[in-house]
């Protein structure tokens, strides 16, 4: 890393400079850093993160109970074999990321405490200046890069989504979202409502319902839950063998993606036939009293929103002790004592958490400017859901909806890796993707198309996401299935990908 005068109004400060600068130290950002690292060892590089630790929303969320919803053998990277549960608690997902950076040197890469507020491209320096403001001190600080990579998730960490309702400020109990969970909330002996039924509240409900009175899941609508075994039994098996570990994590990745995409497919291609398959896998873990179609029957098609994981069915667990309750209904008013729904039931409540949602953030809701223009994530196209036009030298890392989020970033880490080899081998300073001339009338539509995935943290921020064409590279894929062949294959001098 070299360190010189910035330009402009920023002279009183000295601008650090780095090969490629990576936004976000979660688990997307420290695989990025490993991948950039081991292809490229003489690239200077540098991780920025706006949290005191790494781990991003490992770290952030604190409420009981915080685990994965994906198995850790597709979820944990490829290049480190996990050696838990298929599903994991945050502590433990955590400590393996600490390995990861320990075993790999990235340490001195992570500066933690710096959030980026604004990053501006130029054509003629042929790099990104990043702004960046020190937590801890205040301090503002200014790096250039000539790539960035952009690692910070796809949601706000700093606060949830909560519905606005008629009544909130009579009542005289606690309110708390889930990511805001104050260390101090004791449950022991409370009547407790959590409003939302999604994976934050089936990974709460089990956990808290071990202390408080009664825990009711109060739902507008049903979701899909499918119970399994916290270990899978194969890997059971495979460890009693004194198989590798390495051999182990890759044959429970490969089982765990075969078994998705079946489950995937059939969802799509007889989506009757997958409900069916949800339902009675629930029905039996069930009360016989519990009305399961009014419960646990979404009105969308399985896979259309993200099925919820049980580890060894402990929702069904709490229910089936009477631990735990579920209201299907719409909330009419709070009231002094708890919460009053649109028929006419009133339940009681010392705590409710609002198990809502979060709010999507749009590239970590940081200011960019491309040659003095401000950029408007929606007005541009994405190539490949990880590249954007208009924007130069620049990666994005979505994962994926229905498989495990880190099994796109190791692919995008793959992409981003060649994109650079090629540039280098090209000679060039500059990367940006364009439409060409038969691309101009292509039809555009949403970052993700509401028939494929509609849930509604999606469907409240799709207006300000980039937009996808209807041919290749103009799409924004899935499903590893098929993202799996095609990134690694992808012609990167197809003419979408223009090189200055």
């Amino acid at each position: 890393m070299t360190m010189t005068q910035p330009a402009g109004t920023t002279t009183d400060q000295r601008v650090e400079h780095v090969d490629v600068l990576i936004v976000g130290a979660g688990i997307s950002g420290i695989g990025a850093a490993y991948h950039l690292k081991e292809r490229f060892p003489g690239k200077s590089l540098v991780v920025l993160d706006a949290l005191e630790s790494h781990g991003g929303t490992w770290k952030t969320h604190q409420y009981p109970g915080v685990r994965s919803d994906s198995d850790l053998f597709t979820f944990g990277y490829r290049f480190k074999p996990w050696r838990g549960p298929s599903i994991a608690s945050s502590e433990e997902i955590l400590r393996y990321l600490d390995e990861v950076i320990r075993e790999n040197g990235l340490d001195d890469h992570i500066r933690h405490e710096q959030r980026v507020t604004a990053a501006t491209w130029s054509s003629d320096d042929r790099r990104w200046t990043v702004e960046v403001t020190r937590g801890d001190t205040g301090e503002e600080l200014v790096f250039t890069t000539d790539f960035l990579w952009m690692c910070q998730g796809y949601y706000k960490h700093d606060q949830g989504y909560t519905p606005e309702w008629p009544g909130t400020d009579r009542f005289r109990g606690t309110v708390v979202h889930p990511q805001q969970w104050p260390a101090d909330l004791d449950l022991t002996g409370k009547q407790v409502v959590v409003i939302g039924s999604g994976a934050t509240a089936a990974t709460l409900i089990p956990a808290i319902a071990e202390t408080a009175a009664h825990v009711t899941m109060l739902q507008r609508s049903p979701t899909f839950f499918f119970a399994r075994p916290k270990t899978h039994e194969l890997a059971t098996t495979l460890r009693a063998l004194d198989v590798p570990e390495e051999w182990t994590h890759e044959i429970l990745r490969r089982a765990y993606i075969a078994e998705l995409n079946e489950l995937t497919r059939i969802s799509a291609e007889s989506p009757d036939l997958a409900r069916e398959f949800l339902i009675e896998s629930m029905r039996p873990q069930l009360p016989p009293d519990v009305d399961i179609d009014k419960h646990f029957n979404p009105s969308y098609r399985p896979w259309q929103q993200r099925i919820a994981v049980l580890p060894d069915g402990d929702l069904f667990t709490a229910i089936r002790e009477g631990k735990a309750s579920v209201v299907t209904d719409t909330i009419e008013t709070f009231t002094e004592t708890g919460i009053r729904t649109s028929s006419g039931e009133e339940l009681e409540a010392d705590v409710i958490v609002t198990a809502t949602g979060f709010d999507l953030s749009v590239f970590g809701d940081i200011a960019f400017t491309v040659d003095g223009r401000p950029v408007d994530f929606a007005e541009t196209v994405t190539y490949r859901g990880l590249m954007f036009t208009g924007l130069p030298n620049l990666a994005y890392v979505f994962g994926y909806f229905r498989h495990s989020w880190t099994l796109r970033a190791d692919l995008i880490s793959d992409f981003v890796c060649r994109l650079l080899a090629h540039m280098d081998e090209k000679g060039a300073s500059m990367v940006v993707p364009e439409l060409r001339p038969e691309d101009a009338d292509m039809p555009l539509g949403p970052w993700v198309d509401p028939a494929n995935f509609n849930p509604g943290y999606l469907a409240r921020s799709l207006h300000l996401m980039p937009k996808q064409g209807d041919r290749e590279p103009w799409t924004h894929l899935h499903e590893y299935v098929e993202e799996r062949e095609i990134l690694p294959a992808a012609d990167l001098d197809d003419g979408t990908l223009v090189y200055r």
